[in-house]
């Protein structure tokens, strides 16, 4: 039913602790696990074969957008759920998924997890930073205590989409390799399709150990995927999650058209002068 899907890039250590917590935490059979491995000189191509695990692979980091695209080619189902490569599912990640997806009987809709961080994200709580100090035990007694909701119009990885909806709108967008806004613009793609459903779902919850996927590495520059999504859509990624997503406020049905009220004129004219400013 799910092809989770992950791109990873010689960062084997929280990978294991990824691909444990699904395996240990996934209540339903129908799911795959597939990679895209950039480089994997870390030991990530041995692990991955000696694992079973189907993947893609690239020599060199063909960045987020690209790898993704990649391992979707090779998926047997249906749904597909995007996560990053630092992350830890909670349990019953999968029911509190399916029955959502059951609930909505449309393949109009982005579902998203409830991240749990030591500092940030939706819910702070310290399990530790790296993999080296992480605390499953102390999650594991205490993540279905921590209080949240379902919220409206996350962006935010973990994703599911219906494999329908990523083919309508081509995957994510590879101008904006190696990642950076590319959540946002997948979303707006979507909602140009008319999806209205984007929802995060409380009882989904991941552990994320803080942009570990992200953070620079050596080498790797990261793109200004704001700018970009600026010149793409007219409208910066910020006003796009303000008036259109709603972002992070309390989820309460299927989104609607911006209100225009004098806020949104406002901030809209400020992403006019941002556009021809760097147009210009």
């Amino acid at each position: 039913m799910i092809s989770i899907l992950i791109p990873t890039f010689n960062n084997i250590n929280y990978l294991k602790i990824l691909i444990n917590s699904i395996k240990k935490n996934t209540r339903t059979k129908e799911y795959e696990i597939l990679l895209h491995i950039n480089d994997g000189s870390d030991g990530t191509l041995d692990y991955a074969k000696s694992n079973n695990i189907s993947f893609t692979h690239s020599k060199n980091n063909i960045g987020l957008c690209s790898s993704i695209n990649s391992v979707s080619k090779i998926t047997n189902y249906d749904f597909f759920l995007y996560s990053h490569d630092d992350m830890y599912f909670c349990p019953n990640w999968d029911t509190a998924l399916i029955k959502e997806v059951k609930l909505l009987n449309s393949n109009l809709f982005y579902f998203s997890g409830t991240m749990i961080e030591k500092k940030s994200a939706h819910i702070s709580f310290d399990c530790g930073v790296s993999f080296e100090d992480f605390d499953e035990k102390k999650l594991l007694n205490n993540y279905q205590k921590l209080i949240y909701y379902d919220h409206q119009g996350s962006h935010f990885a973990p994703h599911l989409v219906h494999k329908e909806m990523w083919k309508k709108v081509n995957g994510f967008s590879e101008e904006f390799n190696p990642g950076m806004c590319s959540d946002p613009d997948f979303n707006m793609k979507l909602w140009k399709q008319k999806v209205r459903v984007f929802k995060g779902i409380n009882d989904f919850r991941v552990y994320h150990f803080g942009s570990i996927t992200t953070r620079k590495k050596k080498g790797l520059i990261q793109n200004k995927g704001d700018i970009t999504f600026l010149m793409k859509w007219g409208i910066t990624s910020k006003f796009f999650k303000k008036h259109f997503l709603k972002s992070n406020t309390k989820y309460n049905g299927s989104l609607s058209n911006p209100n225009k009220n004098i806020i949104y004129y406002i901030d809209l004219l400020i992403c006019k002068i941002k556009f021809y400013y760097f147009k210009f």
